[in-house]
């Protein structure tokens, strides 16, 4: 902000605009002193495999607080990072958005849209966006409230190396470099199996024939701090040596950037320390609220709404009374300040009593129920209960032509130009009872969405012929609403008779910590099977995890504490998988194979053949017979690669009207045979430069007897010959050209053969 709009912004006041003005010189006295005055600095990190990343630092971006270009091949990823000199308003959480980038140019293109330049971002950008965010917000300090950006620009992309990797290490670089307060730097690998062998950062076409797509975020001393991937049904053991792998050569990516901050980072700032309540305030709201606390998270009756109508209303008595005794009380801090004891209870009670705020087991699920065939008119639906998430999943079932198309360079960048399956999530406002906004989906949405998708995606047919869209819409939600889309889904899937390779489920996990107040390392602690959305949001970690009976098709690690060791990591992926057979023992008492009794309204496709000189009048001109045909049934007409028709239709009724309408348009008199090699009078029914069109029949379409063929001799038109339209000629019958189905008739050859017949005579 310059320092004219500073003094003309409305909303300063005159007794603070002298804070603002020392803010503004200060700020800038700063960007001067740092802009410029580093050389460009890189370092190498080599992998196990021979593979290298380089990262450097000091030429671009220099008036950024960070900056750093994370490079491998030809593709390279800039990443800066600012954030304000000046704190936000108290926040109970971190303010950091991430902003990642695909620049059309980055790959030699340009934007296909009308516009020509880059728009909103795609899918694939928020997904890798979040991918980002959920690796560096962790370390930072806690009640660090100064708004962070980082944006992460594509330089450019060779279609080889994933940028994606190359960007979560880019931020971690630029935060280190920089002067913001951060506990990394932190190092992300992605990981593949092929041929039973973990690859390290493979390339993309290595991804394409790979059984795993894991990305591990790690910090020091083999700490994990994000997991995100999807997988075709491997086995836990597999996934437990990929995530292994991923963490080790973590540690070379981190001990790199410390190498770079060493020799060319900033000091990070000092802080002033967060604004704390008086001690005796504080212990005044310890006093009115945590008895009270410890008997509403032991009422195990309570459900959601009656414990946060509870809690809420504790919260206002509380601060009502603290106003009356308090006349300058700060009522922000002391809604944190009650939320801080709110979750030091929540989580004490659990160590202490072994068990959660409803009354279960750690290990233990909420109740399940499945239903499924809900609507007569849908291809499929299902709707999938546990505790108080609901979802309502439902499948649609179209022609091939309504995949969804992948824009160019999230192509470039992923190596998926098409998707035949898709699943779209909805989180509606009232699935937690508020209101809100309804429009277009938020992050949350399209992250949750994507993750089910790759929880169902590898079960389903490569070659099934339909494209599928499965939507998910959140009726309830109290915690693990994209698991439960994972099984709702596969069971509308199977009830629309996709024949899936086998039921998937997902379960999400949580965890609970408690921390030596001496040696800073996690001391105790406690695993969730099914967590909650109360333990979710107090709890340390949202670890999800989907997969079949045998395998794990998908999995993401959201964790909210610096890391956590790999056997807590461990030890929560087996109990994943214990929870997860049960949910699929459930599930199979409703549906446990896809159905295969086809539904009055189920699409169906067919294969055509048409003969070659008939296709014709099937297409007519400019493809108007086949438009007619989809507007009168609304059946699709394609043609495959290997020459043949293909129809869809969205019923079987449709397709029977259908392929009576290609029989009117394909149907004739009988063709008589003719034999090949036989001489046939044919009638002259229109003279073109190129030769002549002639009927050996009458109901014969016109087959053109071009000028090579009239005559021995070379002609340049028909006329010179004298020919005229009804005259009749002898042609020889050759059958028919195998590749455009026309008719091969010659008169040359026959003069040819009276000619040698003559000469024969005379000698």
């Amino acid at each position: 902000m310059t320092l004219t709009r500073l003094l003309r912004c409305k909303k300063l006041k005159i007794l603070n605009k002298k804070q603002w003005l020392e803010d503004y010189y200060t700020s800038t006295t700063r960007v001067q002193s740092q802009a410029f005055s580093s050389s460009t600095s890189e370092c190498t990190i080599t992998f196990s495999n021979g593979r290298q990343m380089n990262i450097s630092t000091g030429k671009y971006a220099r008036m950024a607080d960070g900056c750093s270009v994370a490079s491998a091949g030809d593709t390279s990823v800039m990443v800066t990072a600012v954030s304000k000199s000046r704190a936000s308003s108290s926040l109970s959480f971190v303010p950091l958005i991430v902003d990642y980038r695909q620049k059309a140019a980055a790959a030699g293109r340009i934007p296909t849209n009308f516009l020509k330049r880059e728009l909103g971002p795609t899918e694939n950008e928020i997904l890798t966006s979040r991918l980002i965010d959920r690796s560096l917000r962790p370390l930072f300090p806690n009640r660090y409230n100064f708004e962070t950006q980082i944006v992460c620009n594509m330089l450019a992309i060779d279609g080889v190396n994933k940028p994606d990797v190359l960007s979560i290490n880019g931020a971690s670089a630029a935060l280190a470099l920089s002067d913001i307060p951060w506990n990394g730097p932190v190092g992300a690998v992605r990981l593949g199996i092929v041929d039973n062998e973990v690859i390290i950062n493979p390339t993309r076409r290595e991804i394409q024939q790979s059984s795993l797509d894991l990305i591990v975020t790690g910090a020091q001393q083999k700490l994990v701090v994000m997991l995100e991937g999807s997988a075709d049904n491997i086995l836990e053991q597999d996934l437990r040596k990929a995530v292994k792998v991923g963490v080790k050569e973590c540690q070379s990516i981190i001990q790199g950037i410390q190498n770079l901050q060493n020799s060319v980072g900033k000091q990070k700032r000092t802080l002033d320390p967060p604004t704390e309540l008086p001690q005796d305030v504080v212990e005044s709201i310890k006093s009115l609220s945590e008895m009270k606390l410890r008997e509403i998270f032991s009422d195990y009756k309570h459900d959601k709404a009656s414990r946060d109508h509870a809690v809420n209303s504790l919260r206002n008595e509380v601060i009502e009374t603290m106003k009356s005794s308090y006349s300058d009380l700060d009522l922000a801090l002391t809604a944190e300040t009650f939320l801080q004891f709110e979750k030091d209870v929540l989580r004490s009670l659990m160590f202490e009593r072994e068990c959660r705020c409803d009354g279960r087991n750690f290990d233990e699920l909420r109740d399940i129920s499945c239903q499924v065939d809900l609507f007569k008119p849908l291809h499929g639906s299902a709707m999938f209960q546990r505790g108080q998430t609901q979802v309502l999943c439902t499948v649609t079932l179209d022609s091939p032509d309504s995949a969804l198309k992948m824009d160019t360079i999230s192509t470039l960048a992923t190596g998926i130009k098409e998707k035949n399956f898709f699943l779209h999530y909805e989180f509606p406002s009232y699935a937690t009872n508020e209101t809100g906004r309804t429009g277009p989906l938020g992050r949350r949405e399209i992250g949750h969405g994507a993750l089910a998708e790759r929880g169902l995606r590898s079960v389903i047919p490569k070659d099934y012929p339909f494209a599928i869209r499965l939507t998910s819409e959140v009726l309830e939600s109290n915690g693990s609403s994209s698991m439960a889309s994972v099984c709702g889904g596969s069971l509308a899937l199977m009830d629309a008779g996709v024949p899936l390779s086998s039921s998937v489920a997902g379960v999400a996990m949580g965890l609970i910590t408690k921390y030596g107040e001496e040696s800073k390392q996690i001391e105790d602690y406690r695993v969730l099977t099914d967590i909650l959305g109360l333990e979710d949001f107090m709890g340390d970690m949202d670890f999800k995890i989907a997969g079949t009976k045998k395998g794990i098709t998908a999995l993401q690690a959201d964790i909210k504490i610096p890391g956590i060791p790999l056997k807590i990591l461990m030890e929560s992926i087996e109990k994943a998988v214990e929870a997860k057979s049960q949910i699929l023992g459930i599930m199979s008492g409703v549906i446990s194979v896809p159905r295969s009794a086809k539904k009055d309204n189920m699409p169906v496709t067919e294969a055509l053949d048409i003969p070659v000189h008939q296709r014709g009048k099937l297409l007519g001109v400019g493809g108007l017979n086949i438009k007619k045909i989809f507007l009168q049934t609304g059946v699709h007409i394609n043609s495959n690669d290997d020459e043949k028709f293909s129809l869809f239709a969205p019923n079987q009724e449709a397709m029977n009207e259908a392929k009576d309408m290609i029989n009117q348009l394909i149907k004739q008199e009988r063709e008589p045979t003719l034999d090949f090699g036989g001489i046939y009078s044919a009638k002259i029914v229109e003279i073109r430069d190129i030769g002549v069109m002639v009927t050996l029949y009458p109901s014969m379409k016109p087959a053109l007897l071009s000028n090579t063929q009239l005559d021995q001799r070379k002609i340049d038109h028909p006329s010179v010959l004298g020919f005229e339209v009804g005259q009749e000629i002898q042609v020889k019958y050759f059958g028919r050209d195998p590749v455009s189905g026309n008719m091969r008739i010659s008169r040359k050859v026959l003069q040819t053969t009276n000619f040698v017949a003559k000469n024969l005579n005379k000698s």
